[in-house]
């Protein structure tokens, strides 16, 4: 995965934004169950903060590459559901950076 192309940043950025969003499944029961705050604090603020620079970085790249209404909505959406932004990068990513 190249990082110095804008698709290469967006496929590592999806993979990050994905495993953040997955490690809630870890800090979520810790916070509640456990009374354990911090895991969550951190992975929270490392999420939203991944979140916005994935929709960036999908915008950035929308407009690059010119995508259909379909393949942006795919691309934004993907972010929103977990597991999603894996999707989108198998599926959309990473054979756009295959032709690039």
């Amino acid at each position: 995965m190249e990082v110095n192309t804008p698709i290469g940043r967006l496929r590592l950025l999806a993979v990050l934004e994905g495993i953040s969003y997955l490690l809630f499944a870890v800090t979520m029961p810790l916070k509640y169950m456990l009374d354990i705050r911090e895991p969550n604090f951190y992975v929270g603020m490392a999420h939203g903060w991944l979140f916005i620079l994935y929709g960036i970085f999908c915008l950035q790249n929308i407009y690059i590459h010119k995508w259909g209404m379909r393949t942006s909505a795919i691309a934004l959406i993907a972010s929103l559901v977990p597991f999603g932004t894996f999707y989108a990068d198998a599926k959309i990513f990473k054979s756009v950076q295959k032709v690039d």
